[in-house]
């Protein structure tokens, strides 16, 4: 949990534990996440030595030590960034919203985003990916990331649709039908049906229909999500619905991935997982679960920024950031709360401050 070497003796740790538990039938040390168990230990058996703690701070911080994202002050004409720079409306037409990460992504790190708001009446969705183009070297930012800014190359771009995001791994396709660009490009993740009557010239590509959602018919259990050989933490990547009286029924749905990926309070995460020398994968990510390798074979050797076009019908999308290392205060008071909690409407009740009962409602 702590993410520090560790020798012979932790398999007779580890034998006692399940000794025990085979004993009593019950785990020794329960809990939901690593905070509970790390919890019940130090409460039992004391907490452990200062130059332990500071070096495990140490190791699970140094892969990402500047972790808050925000969007590049370089972004579409019709983008308005909130104060934060987290929040991106795009606030007339439904083009000319082209925004990028303000830093370029280290790899295995997550660029996640939450979608606020939609508009109808338009058709198409969300378009999310990497380019190697610095946004401060772009003359003009352009109209569409799909085929403009894919188009002038390095750039990796795919459309979020309302089915069949999930990437295919076949051998005719390479993952992705012909028709869509392959996976060099970037045209529309998986296989499926065209996005009805799509606006534009980047709705453009076929693809015959194809039901099988894939989609997983069990809850999550594991508290990472686990790509090749990296791990992202599950507490971030699921959306959470509107509170309300059903809920509870809807965040069990986000939770299993069966509304649509472009649906309100869906979260959609970007990320590059290093394959051999001086290449890498592109990964989605929605709602918790990986969509597979929607670009391969990517240049790594150049700086890689996200590229989120808040395109048609998605109207606004917010940053949310994830915690690799500890977590923050706010975060483990959040998780304190909902854990005694039975139903997110009862926060209300709570004498809390308004923007710590929203966090908890929300996150």
């Amino acid at each position: 949990m702590l993410h520090i070497p560790f020798n012979e003796a932790i398999n007779m740790w580890s034998l006692g534990i399940v000794a025990a538990e085979l004993a009593t039938g019950c785990p020794l040390y329960p809990g939901e996440m690593d905070y509970d168990v790390l919890s019940f230990t130090v409460e039992t058996q004391g907490q452990p030595a200062d130059y332990v703690l500071d070096r495990a701070i140490q190791l699970k911080m140094e892969p990402f030590p500047d972790q808050f994202m925000e969007f590049h002050p370089i972004h579409g004409t019709n983008v308005r960034l909130d104060h934060s720079g987290t929040q991106a409306t795009r606030v007339e037409s439904f083009a000319n919203g082209v925004c990028f990460s303000k830093r370029p992504l280290k790899p295995g790190e997550i660029f996640l985003i939450e979608i606020e708001d939609k508009e109808l009446g338009w058709c198409g969705h969300l378009r999310v990916g990497l380019t190697a183009k610095d946004p401060r070297s772009l003359e003009v930012v352009p109209e569409y990331s799909i085929p403009d800014l894919t188009d002038s190359g390095d750039s990796w771009i795919f459309a979020i649709t309302r089915n069949h995001n999930k990437i295919i791994e076949d051998s005719g396709a390479g993952g992705q039908e012909a028709g869509d660009g392959g996976l060099a490009g970037g045209r529309r993740l998986g296989q499926g049906e065209v996005e009805d009557g799509a606006v534009g010239e980047g709705d453009r590509g076929g693809g015959g229909n194809n039901n099988n959602n894939n989609k997983p018919k069990t809850f999550f259990t594991d508290s990472h999500l686990h790509i090749e050989n990296i791990r992202i933490p599950r507490d971030k990547l699921v959306g959470r619905s509107r509170p309300g009286r059903y809920s509870h029924i809807l965040d069990d749905l986000y939770k299993t991935n069966c509304l649509p990926p472009t649906a309100r309070r869906s979260r959609i995460g970007v990320l590059y997982v290093p394959k051999g020398q001086d290449l890498a994968d592109m990964h989605m990510v929605i709602n918790g679960e990986d969509m597979g390798a929607s670009a391969k074979g990517i240049p790594s050797t150049q700086p890689l920024h996200a590229v989120v076009d808040v395109f048609a019908a998605t109207k606004c999308v917010r940053i949310v950031q994830v915690e690799y290392g500890f977590s923050s205060l706010q975060t483990l008071c959040r998780k304190a709360i909902q854990k005694h909690i039975v139903h997110r409407m009862a926060i209300d009740w709570l004498e809390l401050p308004e923007a710590l009962k929203h966090y908890c409602k929300y996150e």
